[in-house]
């Protein structure tokens, strides 16, 4: 798509003194963009964003249980989310540290992750309960993302009372300085303005695209903005009521074009070519929506045909089928844990996973006689596209 570019000065930069060297820092200029976005070419990506999305939802009122899908989904999201900010986690290593197993990676990277499950499901709830996406949501958010392990010590859920930066040893130095802390609330005052602006007639998507890099250039923690921006984009959609279950996450085209994404974040501060980042941004919606809505697709498949290949077992197929079934909310089980939480003996699980192991259902995974891990292979593998570390 070719993109007429309209240059805009999106902030200002107030210079400070930081252990004797002047920085300068930025400061966005409130929401929407002034002069306005010229959206004309940016229409057809922008339908078949939402048809993407429309799809996406709707699928969701198909899926035999939603809950089986977003259990993986949500989880895979936080793995490439952290994946973005330097963590080494799989998603087996998540599952592994779940299943009150040992990782294969440090302990705090797989903590790291696990957390973003606990403050998309926070955020998540207390939206169901109508509670509004507001500044002190997002505090709240923000205090059980860096629980424990790496962050617990940046002031987890505090907006910052001192200078960050992205980039280089110091803000002097810095590929990027946001607002001083004393300019910091009046910035985050005028985001959460644009969130609950009910007069505002941009399109939804659009809206996101333009608080994404708002949020993130205002980078209101001292850690987590990275992590917290992209779940605010789901979050919002749902706060919306574009879908009904958290199914859209952009981590994974961020991952894949980061570079691209970290060049336009910051070309919109300094040139103010909105409409070049939105085009990135609701091609990432098209694309990512779609990868969800085939993902589902296959799941529903896989689940179907496996089913039916366990109940052509015969007599033995009855306890193989509550543990296939068992498997698709645990992709990764132990023995013991799966027979306490079907209330079978540990021998009815044994022999079970055994028929689903030659029917190449199940995959033992560790290679011992004890303490052994079974995982539901082919459906890792079809969710867990995309999320091998980030190697430099």
């Amino acid at each position: 798509m070719t993109q007429t570019l309209v240059h805009r000065q999106t902030g200002d930069y107030a210079v400070t003194t930081n252990t004797g060297e002047p920085v300068r820092a930025f400061i966005p200029r409130p929401l929407p963009p002034d002069p306005p976005l010229m959206l004309n070419s940016l229409f057809p990506l922008l339908d078949r964003a939402n048809q993407a999305l429309g799809r996406l939802d709707g699928l969701s009122t198909l899926l035999p249980d939603t809950e089986l899908f977003l259990y993986l989904y949500v989880r895979k999201e936080a793995v490439l989310s952290s994946q973005i900010e330097g963590t080494q986690s799989s998603l087996s290593d998540l599952l592994l540290f779940e299943n009150q197993a040992v990782p294969g990676v440090p302990i705090d990277d797989v903590r790291e992750v696990s957390n973003y499950v606990a403050a998309m499901q926070h955020g998540l709830e207390r939206l169901r309960e109508g509670f509004p996406l507001s500044l002190r949501l997002i505090r709240e958010i923000h205090g059980i993302l860096l629980r424990g392990g790496r962050g617990a010590d940046r002031t987890p859920g505090e907006f910052r009372h001192s200078q960050n930066w992205i980039g280089g040893t110091r803000p002097g130095n810095a590929a990027f300085v946001p607002p001083p802390p004393e300019q910091l609330m009046e910035c985050l005052d005028s985001l959460e303005k644009f969130l609950h602006d009910e007069t505002q007639t941009l399109p939804l998507l659009v809206q996101l695209g333009l608080i994404h890099v708002q949020f993130e250039s205002i980078h209101p923690f001292l850690d987590g903005n990275g992590r917290l921006g992209r779940l605010l984009i789901t979050l919002l959609l749902c706060a919306r009521g574009a879908l009904r279950e958290p199914l859209l996450y952009l981590s994974l085209y961020f991952k894949t074009h980061r570079a691209h994404y970290y060049e336009l974040l910051q070309r919109v501060r300094t040139e103010g070519v909105w409409e070049l980042w939105l085009e990135f941004f609701l091609e990432g919606a098209e694309t990512t929506a779609k990868q969800a809505a085939d993902t589902a697709v296959e799941l529903i498949s896989l689940f179907e045909e496996d089913r039916k290949r366990i109940q052509s077992m015969g007599r033995s197929a009855l306890s193989a089928l509550r543990v296939h079934e068992y498997m698709q909310k645990k992709p990764l089980i132990k023995i013991g844990i799966a027979a306490r939480a079907l209330n079978l003996s540990v021998p009815t699980v044994s022999a079970a996973l055994e028929r689903l192991k030659k029917l190449g259902i199940a995959k033992e995974t560790t290679g011992r006689e004890r303490d052994r891990i079974f995982a539901y292979a082919r459906y890792l593998e079809i969710v867990s596209a995309g999320t091998e570390p980030i190697r430099t």
